[in-house]
């Protein structure tokens, strides 16, 4: 099978176009012939060394797959051969085939499209967690969503909207991806490339500021969000896209009862009661038309390190897919 992998971390260039033998499912696994995939950050850190666990090499990224299951392991009951599936896996996505566990694997509604499926899984129980499971965000709340036309922050503006927050406030770098975030829902519109982000971020709460707030890009951004907090607020980390450290002093918390949580979905993954029941109803949501999927490219497999290097340049809008079939 053909497949995309890296030898040594690196740019995009390091992303090569390799052929591999194709795995064999035993026991609770099953194969996945793959239509397409999903690209994340997570990809792009995982290039560079510098994700949150270690990445062995070679690796051949890619961790949300949509396609359909042709082999089961023996022990498999709950997974049929030809079944519609999507999956989130730890490793091996940018190829023609993957393997993932049957508990992992989520049979896909009719009524949604490959494309649809392989949006949801990362970025949508992200935005779904973030806000409900670790943000806790309560009706009337008002709402800080950082890279609001990202693929994270499309579902995170909608569903914060869904879930009935107050003020949704939205940040972006360019006024096109501004548009995005409003066309989406969001009540206000603030170009954080510009000095001065979260006094607008106060002001529009008439001062309060925030009882919820996104986070990934980390340094200075993530220490002028935690100035836009309410009492009691809550920010949610769930990235590091500049790659800069930073520092915060945990008693600057005390004052406000502000707390600062992170966030990172395989422990969500490893939690059936909280991942089948969020996945589904996010379903529910697509195929209602009350949530929207935003899709910004489907590439041929071939062009992964074109890709990487345009999410690299901040130029990707929605969800950037990778077409195997």
């Amino acid at each position: 099978m053909k497949a995309i992998q890296f030898e040594a971390y690196g740019g995009p260039e390091v992303l090569k176009l390799t052929e591999k033998e194709k795995p064999t499912p035993t026991g609770y696994d099953v194969l996945i012939e793959i239509d397409c995939v999903g690209v994340n950050y997570a990809d792009t850190a995982r290039r560079e060394g510098q994700y949150v666990v270690p990445t062995p090499l070679p690796f051949i990224p890619g961790a949300e797959v949509a396609g359909v299951v042709v082999e089961v392991g023996e022990k498999v009951t709950k997974i049929k051969s030809g079944t519609r599936v999507v999956s989130l896996i730890d490793s091996g996505g940018y190829s023609e085939y993957a393997i993932s566990n049957e508990f992992s694997v989520i049979p896909l509604p009719d009524e949604i499209s490959f494309h649809e499926a392989v949006a949801l899984p990362l970025q949508g129980l992200s935005a779904y967690h973030i806000l409900k499971t670790m943000g806790r965000l309560q009706p009337g709340e008002a709402v800080l969503i950082h890279a609001a036309a990202g693929g994270v922050g499309t579902i995170a503006v909608q569903l914060a909207k869904i879930f009935g927050a107050g003020k949704v406030i939205a940040t972006a770098s360019t006024k096109e991806k501004l548009t995005l975030a409003k066309e989406m829902g969001a009540d206000v519109l603030i170009d954080y490339t510009q000095e001065g982000w979260e006094l607008e971020v106060r002001e529009a709460t008439d001062g309060k500021g925030v009882d919820v707030a996104l986070e990934m890009a980390g340094g200075d951004i993530f220490n002028k969000t935690l100035k836009c907090l309410a009492p009691f607020g809550r920010l949610v980390v769930f990235g590091n896209a500049s790659r800069e450290t930073y520092t915060m002093n945990p008693q600057t918390l005390m004052r406000r009862n502000q707390s600062v949580v992170g966030f990172f979905l395989p422990q969500i993954m490893k939690k059936p009661d909280l991942l089948l029941p969020s996945i589904k109803e996010l379903f529910s949501y697509v195929a209602s038309g009350k949530l929207k999927l935003t899709i910004g490219g489907v590439y041929p497999i071939e062009q992964a390190a074109e890709v990487h290097e345009e999410m690299n340049s901040r130029q990707t809008k929605g969800k950037m897919i990778l077409q195997v079939k």
